[in-house]
């Protein structure tokens, strides 16, 4: 062996450049197909409210019409709020025989979403772009989200004391069921449906989707 060898090899080492650490994220078409709408939940593991923060956190970074920025964001967890919300909430609206969440599924986090001024196309427009940014984000964090709309807005204003107009609820946690694309032509049925325990959601090929 080379004299000094070992302290050659040090030095080279201590002045080389560090090696660039990869991350591995998943990439958009990953995080769209996890992205499926839970109606059954796992509450084994409750959603913690900095997770509720993380996913609002996305609404400071997207786009907003003339910027306005008329959406506000009331988080509720099991121990603030969360705990029976549900029952405000209709879930499942195409199979009304299962009586969607069963009991012990429902989910107990939400973030409800209000906006500062008339709801107008707009305001509907930067809701739609707010709900998915938020969706994915849940996924992302491994937790799923549930877009709601079907709720007594009167209802759920006053029992939050909110200062706003509610226009919708997501619903976030571990997601229990387990569903499946089916692709299917222009015409079809859309309305979802179960089958042997899995949820099929019925989704146009992109043949017929481009005009």
């Amino acid at each position: 062996m080379a004299d000094n060898y070992l302290e050659r090899r040090e030095e080279e080492l201590r002045n080389s450049p560090r090696p660039t650490v990869m991350r591995r994220t998943p990439s958009l078409d990953t995080l769209l197909l996890k992205n499926r709408s839970h109606r059954a939940f796992d509450n084994s593991d409750p959603v913690a409210m900095l997770q509720l923060r993380t996913i609002v956190a996305v609404n400071t970074r997207i786009p907003s019409g003339r910027n306005a920025q008329t959406l506000r964001f009331k988080l509720l967890d099991a121990k603030n709020g969360g705990s029976g919300f549900c029952r405000m909430l209709h879930l499942g609206g195409y199979l009304p025989e299962l009586h969607l969440p069963v009991p012990g599924t429902e989910p107990r986090a939400f973030i409800v979403v209000c906006s500062t001024s008339e709801e107008t196309p707009t305001v509907d427009i930067d809701l739609g772009i707010s709900l998915q940014s938020m969706a994915l984000k849940a996924v992302e964090i491994g937790l799923n989200a549930l877009i709601v709309r079907a709720f007594d807005r009167k209802e759920v204003r006053e029992s939050l004391s909110l200062p706003y107009e509610p226009l919708a609820v997501l619903a976030i946690g571990k997601g229990a069921d387990k569903i499946e694309l089916e692709t299917v032509s222009e015409g079809s049925d859309l309305r979802y449906y179960r089958h042997d325990g899995i949820h099929f959601v019925p989704k146009i090929r992109i043949e017929d989707l481009i005009l």
